[in-house]
């Protein structure tokens, strides 16, 4: 509603003056305030805040009057009556110097402003005033208070009287009235005697007149508090009454709201007692309390003192509370708490040192409610230095900067779904970028409007949505400066409204109004200045379309007129329509195209508004429709706050039969003073039937008898949209009922059509809590809008040392923030707190796409499970298990049982689970359901509710679960947690893995920091393998791996699941899984199939195998091209040099890369390998050179790329064959004589090829099934990728001594079977096995012949070191002038000798924890 903005100011005073003042207060128009000190009188101008005149007493008339104490203005501003300590009141004449100014504005040369505008100088220059003492009168007892009342001065002494003075001073006009003869009573209808105040000394302390209520807010010096009338129009103490309010007993001060009829009482206690009269008896009637609660303010809720004074603001929107103790608090006219100074910020310095909260002695609001003007009563006891500059003295005044919402002045604004607030020089609003809202829109009003979720996100369904990223798009507002040319002339800004989309603002100043458009960014002012200072707006203005209209008196016709301008065309009473008003307008709204008016006659009057597009420019047309008088009603037309027409009505019977009719103007819903009045068509006479009769008669229903829906309301929110999925939201009626939260007045329908029971109600009013203040309504989006006050401490930029602290050092610096707040659990949990579940669904199923509708129910959960489980009495019914059952009817139901379980203490789990199930039940629920993350946060609640045992058989199941489905994130979080429970059940805590060391184990490091790896970017893949590794990794070196027997346990239980799910991917032919599997939770895969060589990894089925890998990898089966009979491709010669090397050289860094960073392999056993694999390495060499020419043609680029790649970079493995680009120069040179069709076949032969990922991943696993020496998975890779010198590579290390004869023959028979496929079924396998075919032949004959004893002998670690070396050395010559095209085995021998070392290195503690876990 009103929030403070930035630091305050202090006035600067020109006058060499001694004297602290004591006293402000404003002028009835707000434009002058007068400042009184103990012996002089100041009067100041607003804006700008300088001094115009100051009196100043003559010692001896100042000895004779004593100090001056309160000064009261007369209601035209023309005296001012100023009361003193000795008795004496003192009237003021204010003669104005007729066209003479202070202060003259200077313009720059060349600028437009011209001096001959009417009313110029008044509004930017300070007017020449004179102070003339008139009057001096004596009333022989001290003086408590002043008020000024109509032509009247009410003047209260100590002596118990009651003085009436004429503001001209007439004597014979003075009359007193004793207050002993003043009847008191409860109220009005009890008897005309009633009891007299009874004692001698009881006089008035504090009054204030209430015009509305006619009659005076007054306060006792015993503390009691009444409210005194006149019963006729004749003031003397015969005809006064008054009553009294029965429960205060310790009031300080009043204060009274004009516009609701409140008087709001300050007590010793520190709260505020808000009172109304009640208007049927009379009585003072207690409306709510202003008071500090424990909860917000534990250090000062009750240490404040009394209250000191109020002040509501020009609007009676807000009103301004302040204690002895000092600081400042501001509520909502119903109790909504706003802003308080006395804690954060305001309280505490940014080192937390206590600041000294801010003592008022007298404050009074400026003009609009922009500022408040504040004497600091701390200053008092301070004597007011010199500035620096010697020219103005510190002055013991603030000034606070206020911004408003637009609703507190101009209420149509409730309908709008942004947050206007307006400043005294600009505007903030809370839309996106009015740029990215532009859409093609919808012009028929009527249009049919989407659900929120199938719009894009700016375009909007009708007319008037706007898209819900556009509303809450950032935390920043987009603030609006108010043309500087525009202000000058007519500040303050009265009005302010924005159109339906958000892109076109309106201001109304002293005259005239201006508009913005925050798409093009430009303002638009009237070209005629003299038009715009001929019209004053009265009843605030609305956007219809592209029309704005407004209310106003014609200065020049003395006339009402209603007039709307088209936004598009100039600002010019040319372009306007023009229709003249009987009577002064208070207030005027728009709804779909009827403009309604307030008048000060109390009655409402409906127009048509239809557009014209006649012309250039179209116009809008007004006709009136139809008047309604509420004179009957409405005591007076001041108390009315708003007035909007609604397509609400209680009977919801009629929606169902004619939805056309949900959206017409049904009723019309009236503000009055709080008490929000519904008149509603009367449908029960004869209906007119829309085809027999001119459409514009069935506007003519008359309307019913008022009905009261609502009392303390502020604001009512209703929209004119249509949505048939959302009619619960759309239909109902938001009401802002300040200090009680707010009210929604639903629709309830009937399910399905049905026919409604007679005894359920047609709609409900729910109150719910919310914690912000509520400035806008997002219908379906389920959302309230708001903003709040933030604040920022700059106190450590300034030294304490200056003379005077400066206020940044006293006061943090104020800003304004967005903010909102869901409300839909606070429906739902009302709806079911009355049995309306039914209502409750359909409502929830309606907002169920919201995105943050899980919140909403995990909200509704948490709240009632907070109320209930921690009541102190037993609840009779509780509401824990409705709302459980209510939430099993949304599938989010165990997501947000378990995320609301992790969000509340574990002392309520027993609670909550009673209600919702048990959640061993829940846990296997999520497991049927496949949602495995909700399962493990099941089980984090089953490890705190259950034994250990329960934990790991949950724990179990959702990892076998998600190793299945490839969760891998999860599995290494149920590892980890395995491992957990292990060491919790020897009731040690779960160890902290630290980083890793290289060990035997980093058969992990192997594969978590693989250069080739099976993401898309091993970069990517790297660093976050770097994040996750110490959360699911075992820690420290490998003697000291498992640290407990229990551990050890542990992990051959996690080692026994990972082996058998590998076994179980193996059988299955999922290569691609296992390498995912072993890569992403590093398991130790080398090592494995070593020991699996024999059982798992054996191959049974080549062809299947083949077959499964094609699928697997998304590998083309090869074919054979036409032309390729006469192919000299056909020999096989070119086919290893050419097409072997092209699919080689791109991945030949690869494999250098990866052999330079390998980690050492686990077992003993799989280094034999590595010495057969090198020490073979000369043999594939010969076996694949192809004469001398081609040496020199592949030999440098290959040399070239494989030093870069050595460097070990991972990046281009992760582009696409940037080698084959190089390869393709070379081949050039010397294969230039190839014809066309030898063209067509290396292109066939790289289109036969699968994905580059595809091939990194089946090399990588080519690379561990040798380590591994599982040869006939190999052979297998090597058919795929089809490359010789795989398969001439794993003939080799056949060929020596060690291989068990059972693998050669599986191996022998499944090439046979493949090469029986490759005829029948895929001939294009046959050209490949034709190159291999003498190899197999030899393969047989090795078979045959081969006896194996040796093969189970062990091998000596060192004496393999010893063989590796100088082979190794050979093979590093042999890559400098090497014969094969292969040229990079050298590297990858020289890789494998280093990691051999390493290895030996490493094999004593390996043997060691293996021998730890046989000993458990």
């Amino acid at each position: 509603m009103y929030f403070l903005s930035g630091w305050p100011k202090r006035l600067l005073c020109p006058l060499e003056s001694l004297e602290q003042p004591l006293h402000i207060q404003t002028d009835p128009q707000r434009v002058f305030f007068a400042v009184l000190s103990p012996s002089q009188l100041s009067i100041w101008y607003c804006r700008p805040s300088v001094l115009i005149v100051s009196y100043k007493e003559l010692p001896k008339a100042a000895s004779q009057f004593g100090p001056y104490k309160q000064a009261e203005w007369r209601s035209d501003s023309t005296m001012i009556a100023v009361s003193t300590a000795n008795g004496y009141i003192l009237f003021f004449e204010i003669p104005s110097a007729r066209d003479k100014y202070l202060y003259e504005p200077m313009y720059p040369k060349g600028s437009p402003h011209v001096k001959g505008t009417p009313h110029y100088k008044e509004e930017q220059c300070a007017p020449s005033l004179n102070l003339e003492m008139k009057k001096v009168l004596d009333l022989q007892a001290s003086i408590t208070s002043l008020q000024s009342m109509l032509e009247d001065l009410l003047v209260a002494t100590a002596d118990g009287f009651l003085h009436l003075i004429h503001w001209d001073g007439v004597t014979n006009g003075r009359k007193a009235i004793n207050l002993c003869t003043v009847p008191f009573s409860v109220d009005l209808q009890s008897s005309r005697a009633g009891s007299f105040l009874g004692f001698e000394d009881v006089y008035i302390r504090d009054m204030e007149y209430c015009a509305t209520l006619d009659g005076f807010a007054v306060v006792f010096n015993d503390g009691r508090v009444g409210f005194i009338t006149p019963m006729s129009s004749r003031f003397t103490a015969e005809q006064l009454h008054g009553v009294w309010a029965q429960d205060v007993i310790d009031g300080t001060c009043v204060a009274v709201n004009n516009k609701y009829r409140l008087m709001a009482f300050g007590c010793a206690n520190g709260s505020v007692q808000v009172y109304t009269i009640d208007t049927t008896t009379g009585a003072m009637q207690f409306s709510h309390k202003l008071e500090l609660t424990p909860k917000q303010y534990p250090d000062i809720w009750n240490k404040t003192g009394p209250v000191k004074l109020i002040r509501w603001s020009p609007d009676s929107c807000v009103v301004m509370v302040t204690w002895e103790c000092g600081g400042l608090s501001l509520w909502s006219v119903f109790g909504a708490q706003l802003i308080c100074t006395l804690g954060g910020d305001f309280a505490y310095q940014s080192d937390g040192a206590k600041k000294d909260p801010l003592k008022i002695s007298s404050m009074t609001w400026g003009s609009e409610g922009y500022h408040l003007w504040v004497i600091d009563g701390n200053s008092s006891n301070i004597k007011p230095e010199r500035d620096a500059n010697n020219e103005a003295h510190q002055f013991g005044i603030l000034q606070f900067h206020f911004i408003k919402s637009a609703l507190t002045v101009n209420p149509c604004m409730s309908n709008q779904e942004q947050v206007l607030l307006q400043g005294e020089d600009r505007l903030y609003l809370n839309c996106g970028d009015a740029t990215q809202a532009q859409s093609p829109r919808n012009t028929s009003v009527h249009s049919e409007h989407k659900p929120s979720r199938e719009r894009g996100p700016f375009s909007d369904g009708s007319l008037d949505y706007q898209g819900l990223s556009t509303l809450l798009g950032h935390r920043h507002w987009h603030v609006v400066q108010i043309h500087s040319t525009y202000l000058e002339s007519n500040w303050p800004i009265r009005f302010s409204a924005i159109d339906k989309l958000g892109q076109n603002v309106a201001v109304v100043g002293k005259f005239g109004f201006a508009h913005y458009s925050l798409l093009t960014k430009k303002w638009k002012l009237f070209g005629n200045i003299t038009q715009e200072q001929n019209m004053v707006v009265t009843g605030g203005l609305a956007w219809w379309n592209d029309f704005i209209v407004l209310a106003c008196y014609n200065l020049n016709d003395h006339q009402e007129e209603l007039r709307i301008y088209l936004r598009t065309s100039n600002l010019d009473n040319a372009f306007a329509h023009i229709t003249k008003v009987q009577a002064d307008t208070l207030l005027l709204s728009v709804f779909r195209d009827i403009v309604i008016l307030f008048r000060a006659d109390c009655s409402i009057c409906l127009y048509s508004i239809e557009r014209r597009p006649e012309g250039p420019n179209p116009t809008a047309s007004i006709q009136i429709l139809q008047e309604v008088s509420m004179s009957r009603y409405i005591p007076h037309p001041f108390l009315v706050v708003s007035v909007t027409l609604t397509s609400v009505r209680t009977e919801t019977g009629i929606t169902l039969k004619m939805p056309q009719q949900a959206c017409e103007a049904e009723s019309i819903m009236l503000n009055l003073a709080g008490q929000l009045i519904m008149l509603q068509r009367d449908r029960s006479g004869p209906q007119i039937r829309d085809k027999d009769n001119n459409p514009n008669q069935k506007k003519h229903l008359p309307f019913c008898a008022p009905v009261v829906l609502a009392q303390s309301v502020e604001n009512v929110w209703t929209t004119c949209r249509v949505n048939k999925q959302k009619r619960h939201l759309l239909e109902a009626l938001w009401l802002s009922c300040g200090g009680a939260g707010m009210k929604v007045w639903l629709p309830l329908f009937p399910r399905d059509h049905r026919k409604p029971h007679s005894f359920l109600s047609r709609r409900i009013m729910l109150p719910f809590h919310i914690n912000i203040y509520p400035l806008a309504v997002l219908f379906e989006d389920a959302l309230v809008l708001g903003a709040v006050n933030d604040t920022v401490l700059y106190d450590c930029l300034y030294t304490q040392t200056s003379a005077r602290e400066h206020l940044e050092v006293l006061f943090p610096f104020c800003i304004v923030e967005r903010t909102s707040q869901i409300y839909l659990h606070h429906i739902l949990r009302q709806l079911l707190v009355r049995n309306l579940g039914e209502q409750a669904l359909l409502l929830a199923h309606s907002c169920a796409t919201l995105p943050y509708f899980p919140h909403v129910l995990e909200l509704m959960l948490h709240e009632v499970l907070e109320e209930e489980a921690t009541s102190r009495e037993p609840i009779p019914d509780p509401l824990l298990p409705t709302v459980a059952k209510f939430i099993t009817e949304f599938p989010l139901f165990l997501q947000t049982v378990v995320h609301c379980a992790r969000k509340t203490e574990y002392a309520l789990w027993n609670y909550l689970f009673a209600a919702v199930g048990n959640p061993k039940d829940l846990f296997e629920e999520c497991l049927m359901a496949q949602d495995l993350d909700t399962a493990a946060s099941y089980l984090i609640i089953l490890q705190n509710m259950e034994v250990p045992a329960v934990s790991r058989q949950h724990a179990t199941l959702l990892f076998n679960t998600a190793l299945e489905q490839g969760k891998w994130d999860l599995c290494r979080h149920m590892i980890r947690f395995l491992k957990a429970i292990g060491s919790g059940e020897t009731e040690t805590p779960p160890a902290t893995p630290t980083t890793q060391e290289p060990s035997s184990s980093s058969g992990f490091e192997f594969f978590r920091h693989r250069s080739i790896s099976l993401s898309q970017s091993a970069e990517n893949l790297h660093s976050k393998f770097n994040l996750t590794k110490t959360l699911s990794m075992p820690s420290g070196p490998s003697g000291k791996r498992w640290s407990k027997d229990s551990d050890c346990a542990e992990n051959m239980y996690i080692d026994m699941m990972l082996w058998r799910h590998a076994r179980r991917l193996l059988e299955e032919i999922k290569l691609k899984d296992l390498g995912c599997f072993a890569a992403q939770l590093g398991f130790e895969l080398i090592g494995w199939l070593c020991k699996e060589r024999a059982r798992a990894a054996r191959v049974e089925d080549f062809v299947f195998a083949l077959k499964r890998l094609h699928e697997d990898f998304h590998w083309p089966f090869p074919v054979i091209p036409a032309s390729s009979i006469n192919s000299p491709f056909k020999n096989g010669k070119y086919k290893t040099a050419v097409g072997e090397q092209l699919l080689k050289s791109q991945s030949a860094d690869t494999f250098v890369n990866m052999e330079m960073d390998t980690g050492v392999s686990n077992t003993p056993r799989s280094r034999s390998w590595l010495g057969t694999i090198s020490s073979s390495q000369r043999e594939v060499d010969t076996v694949s050179s192809h004469g001398p020419h081609m040496q020199d043609a592949f030999l440098s680029p290959l040399l070239s790329k494989g030093d870069e790649c050595s460097i070990g970079s991972a990046t281009d493995l992760t582009e696409t064959s940037s080698m084959v680009d190089g390869d393709w120069t070379m081949v050039d040179e010397n294969f230039s004589s190839l014809t066309q069709s030898e063209l067509e076949h290396i292109s066939l032969e790289l289109a036969s090829k699968g994905p580059h990922k595809s091939q990194v991943q089946l090399r990588y696993l080519l690379h561990i099934f040798m380590e591994a020496g599982c040869l006939d998975w190999c052979i297998i890779i090597g058919l795929i990728l089809r490359e010789s010198s795989v398969i001439n590579q794993v003939f080799s290390i056949m060929q020596s001594s060690d291989i068990d004869g059972e693998i050669c023959q599986n191996i022998k028979t499944g090439l046979y079977a493949v090469d029986k496929w490759a005829s029948t079924d895929c001939p294009g396998y046959k050209p490949f096995l034709n190159i291999i075919k003498p190899q197999i032949q030899k393969l047989s004959e090795i078979a045959e012949e081969q006896v194996q004893p040796e093969a189970f002998q062990p091998v000596n670690p060192s004496k393999v070191t010893e063989q590796v070396n100088p082979r190794a050395e050979e093979s590093r010559t042999s890559s400098g002038h090497g014969t094969n095209p292969q040229s990079d085995g050298g590297s990858s021998s020289v890789s494998r000798h280093e990691e051999d070392k390493s290895k030996t290195e490493d094999e004593d503690s390996l043997q060691d924890s293996s021998y730890d876990c046989i000993v458990s």
